[in-house]
């Protein structure tokens, strides 16, 4: 499988499926950008800025954070046990079905 399906529900609540390929090292950030939602994406996915904060909604299991996004949530706004930032999941099957909410715009 080259491509997967992800769920993003935008800031006034819709849900949007899109898919995304697999086999181009992109990440949630990127797909959310191409899609043309509104994710800024600000540092260009280096977990410096929390502008793709997004909240985890499904039981997809993820990769633990690293300190980069642990440290980067910790200054953010609208933080959640369920934050993570869109720049740091990578897209591939482990995470096909993954359903995630944008986080308010600070």
């Amino acid at each position: 499988m080259n491509e997967i399906t992800v769920t993003i529900i935008d800031r006034e609540g819709e849900a949007h499926e899109l898919v995304g390929p697999t086999d181009m090292n992109m990440n949630i950030m990127e797909l959310c950008k191409a899609y043309e939602l509104p994710v800024l994406g600000e540092c260009g996915g280096m977990a410096m800025c929390a502008t793709c904060q997004c909240y985890l909604e499904s039981e997809t299991a993820l990769p633990e954070q690293s300190d980069a996004e642990l440290d980067m949530l910790d200054q953010a706004f609208f933080v959640k046990n369920n934050s993570r930032l869109g720049c740091q999941i990578q897209l591939n099957e482990d995470i096909n079905g993954i359903v995630l909410r944008l986080a308010p715009e600070a």
